[in-house]
């Protein structure tokens, strides 16, 4: 009997990893960026959100630029010391390329962009490992807001529910969160299934390079500046570290320079 065509095996873990064309692609965009606009930014986010970012990038699409991808391949893209860096003294700016962090470059100055990330900010829901700005309970009875395909859901999210006459209802007070303690996946879940969000999705501009400036430090930090006889490259040894730490990150892979 022959074998049948539908009998085959497809493995669902091999993936397609971005090799060094897309890399390579996202050094240039960053050096063609440094000779376009006149003013970067190296920004910090608060409660990455990659949908709220979207919308930053249609936002200024106009003037500016946002790109957020590997801190490793956007330091190569500007310059890692002074022997590498594309304009002088942009290197300092990849010093503070730490975290999550992402580059912004823009024709808007350096004034307009600072006031603007001062008063900028978006409610979103909080996630596990956020701590609580409030404590929220929820008194003994009915849920009308859920419908009642929702009941199991919720007592596997540990509510105390259970449904009467079609109605899911809450048996007992209950506490989803206390403020000041850190939420688990399951509160995290809970506060979004009831329309709470504590988290805000914030840009802190880090430092700053103009072509008219040159390098400012926004934000205090650490960074010491090297002197001629130690400026060196970083070790490869930090470097993997960091892209291994970032290759767990979702949101530093999926939303880099869409256009």
């Amino acid at each position: 009997m022959p074998r049948s065509k539908r009998d085959k095996k497809v493995s669902l873990t091999k993936t397609d990893r971005k090799g060094l064309a897309w890399k390579q692609r996202i050094i240039d965009d960053i050096r063609f960026c440094v000779e376009k606009y006149p003013n970067i930014f190296v920004f910090q986010v608060q409660n990455m959100r990659n949908n709220l970012l979207k919308d930053l990038r249609q936002e200024w699409k106009q003037n500016s630029r946002f790109i957020f991808g590997k801190n490793r391949i956007m330091q190569i893209g500007l310059g890692r010391t002074k022997a590498e860096e594309v304009e002088k003294g942009i290197h300092k700016l990849s010093k503070r390329l730490t975290g999550q962090v992402g580059l912004l470059f823009t024709e808007k100055s350096k004034e307009e962009v600072l006031k603007w990330a001062d008063k900028y900010w978006a409610v979103e829901y909080a996630r596990s490992g956020f701590t609580a700005t409030e404590t929220v309970t929820l008194p003994a009875g009915p849920l009308e807001e859920f419908a009642h395909s929702m009941e199991p859901h919720l007592r596997s999210l540990g509510l105390p529910t259970k449904l009467e006459k079609g109605i899911v209802t809450l048996y007992s007070d209950y506490t989803v969160c206390e403020k000041g303690k850190v939420l688990t996946p399951e509160q995290a879940r809970i506060l979004k299934l009831l329309g709470k969000p504590m988290a805000k999705f914030r840009l802190t501009m880090k430092c700053s390079w103009t072509k008219a400036d040159g390098f400012q430090l926004h934000v205090k930090d650490d960074e010491q500046e090297p002197n001629k006889e130690t400026d060196t490259p970083m070790e490869e040894d930090e470097d993997e570290e960091e892209e291994e730490e970032e290759e767990d990150d979702d949101n530093a892979d999926e939303d880099i320079d869409e256009e």
